[in-house]
């Protein structure tokens, strides 16, 4: 027989905080020109400018409201990078999260041979550690396609979750049309469509099974899936929240903070602007968070975190909650 629902403990419910994961995959400006499938070089200003521009006023925007971040990162961009890499490190020795990107970001990942991905995941995981003093322990994919075999070898390697799973319907559905509209163009992008059981995924944390990620099994790691809102599994990421109409975003972040975990998505990009960064008007022309001016980005991505501390969400990393969630999933 269901507990009788009483007044005490509808209050003692809404005294539990609410915990808020905010993340951000510190994907370089050349990796929308893959998507985009753009013939143009990438300026100097620009190939550095999310890690020495963007990331920095992520840090500005977190330490307003004591967010402890989790920043998904390229192994390569820190080893070619020292001043990127060294902002990074400052932020880590603050108490923020570094955690694996992959090493070259390749959208592909999943059709990889088993060995390259490996290799994607060793080198990545080097040159996070040496840059950064801090050997990470997440990993989210390269346009957030997952497959057993990453799941395996994540495991192999001890790390104490994924990131990768975004069960979000209409953002399946734009990246079919999109990737579809360009095919008929004939214009290849460098993203690809990955399986749609995705869709059907656990939109909570869970333990992935290892032959198929997407449903729940008992692989040694978790899955942290990232936000989505009930029911119509509409994408509450850092995209959404800057570009939709002040009252979508609104009802977004609200749906999001009534689940166990608000894991909160975030691009680098985010917090570009397009005039100060040096990005290419193709590019400019191609994504609508770029033509969004920077002032108005941030103020949303404060409105948003502001509305979580309004609740009395806590701010972790994601590591954070993978070690305060395995023993009991």
């Amino acid at each position: 027989m269901a507990p009788r629902l009483t007044r005490a403990n509808v209050c003692y419910h809404a005294r539990v905080p609410v915990t808020v994961c905010a993340s951000v995959d510190l994907d370089a400006l050349e990796c929308y020109h893959r998507i985009h499938a753009l013939n143009v070089g990438v300026s100097d200003a620009a190939r550095v400018a999310i890690l020495r521009q963007a990331l920095p006023r992520f840090g500005e925007l977190f330490a307003k409201f004591g967010v402890k971040a989790t920043f998904f990162t390229v192994g390569q961009d820190v080893r070619t990078d020292a001043e990127g890499a060294a902002i990074l490190a400052a932020l880590v020795n603050q108490g923020h999260e570094v955690a694996s990107h992959s090493h070259t970001h390749p959208y592909n990942l999943v059709r990889l041979p088993r060995e390259q991905i490996a290799n994607e995941l060793d080198r990545a995981h080097d040159a996070l550690g040496t840059a950064t003093g801090s050997s990470p322990l997440g990993f989210r994919a390269p346009g957030y396609e997952v497959n057993a075999a990453v799941i395996e070898l994540l495991a192999e390697r001890g790390y104490a979750y994924d990131s990768s799973v975004f069960p979000s319907i209409p953002y399946y559905a734009a990246k079919a049309a999109v990737m579809g509209a360009m095919k008929v163009l004939g214009r290849t992008s460098g993203s690809i469509l990955g399986s749609p059981r995705v869709l059907a995924a656990p939109t909570q944390i869970y333990r992935p099974s290892v032959a198929n990620p997407y449903a729940r099994g008992h692989a040694p790691l978790l899955e942290l899936p990232v936000s989505v809102t009930p029911w119509l599994r509409l994408p509450v990421i850092g995209t959404a929240l800057i570009t939709l109409p002040e009252f979508v975003r609104r009802r977004l972040v609200k749906a999001a903070l009534g689940g166990d975990v608000f894991n909160l998505e975030m691009h680098g990009i985010d917090l570009c602007d397009a005039d100060q960064d040096g990005v290419d008007p193709k590019l400019v022309a191609k994504q609508p968070d770029l033509r969004v001016s920077l002032a108005r980005k941030c103020a949303a991505l404060e409105r948003s975190l502001a509305e979580c501390a309004a609740v009395g969400a806590r701010f972790v990393p994601l590591r954070q909650v993978a070690h305060e969630r395995t023993a009991s999933i």
